[in-house]
This record gives C-alpha cells, structure tokens and sequence, in this order.
C-alpha cells in the first residue's frame, strides 16, 4: 500500500486565482472546486490566503503604472543601441557624400 510513488501535482497561479476567483465571485462551494480539482479544503484556504495577503501588491502597480519586465527592459536597450548605430551610419554616409560631391566638383565632373 505505501511502496506506491504518487506525483504532486502543481497548479499554475492563474488556476488558482481562477478557484478563488470561482468561490469569492461566483459563489462556488469550496467543496465542488476541491472536488472538481482533487484538492484538499486546506489547500484551497491556503491559496485564497495568499492571494489575499498579496492584494496589495496588484494595487501598487497600477499606481505606479506598467513595470517592464526583465524581457521588455532588455528589448528597450537593443532598440536603443540600434538607433544609435542607425544615426551613426547616417552621419557616416552624410560625411562621405558631401566628400563625393566635393571631389566631383574638383574633378570638373557633371
């Protein structure tokens, strides 16, 4: 009975959210939502604690407005350190037309 192995399973944070969301909002027992995911009650509680205890947190970033995430910030400084290639190589090829025309000119060439 007990040499049997069983896998914990684990729940994404929005699955959770959502059971939560399912009680608190749509007044879903506690009971049918541990059944329909073959959860114990005390699992359950402790999720919809968490996510309490962590309310705040959604609230602060709204205040302060959307945070980049490490992937955003990452692209950010790319597409600046491209721009900054792009001007250069305008200036680069701005330098050597005005020295084309120059010689051209030199030259006595149309």
């Amino acid at each position: 009975m007990g040499d049997e192995k069983r896998d914990r399973r684990q729940f994404l944070a929005e699955d959770k959210a959502q059971a939560v969301r399912r009680h608190v909002l749509g007044g879903e027992t506690v009971s049918s939502i541990c059944e329909g995911l073959g959860i114990a009650p005390n699992q359950f509680y402790r999720w919809q604690k968490e996510l309490f205890d962590h309310a705040a947190a959604a609230f602060d970033v709204k205040s302060q407005g959307r945070r980049a995430d490490g992937r955003t910030t990452q692209l950010e400084r790319e597409n600046e350190r491209l721009r900054g290639q792009l001007a250069h190589k305008d200036t680069v090829i701005a330098e050597v037309t005005e020295e084309y025309v120059r010689l051209k000119k030199t030259l006595g060439q149309p």
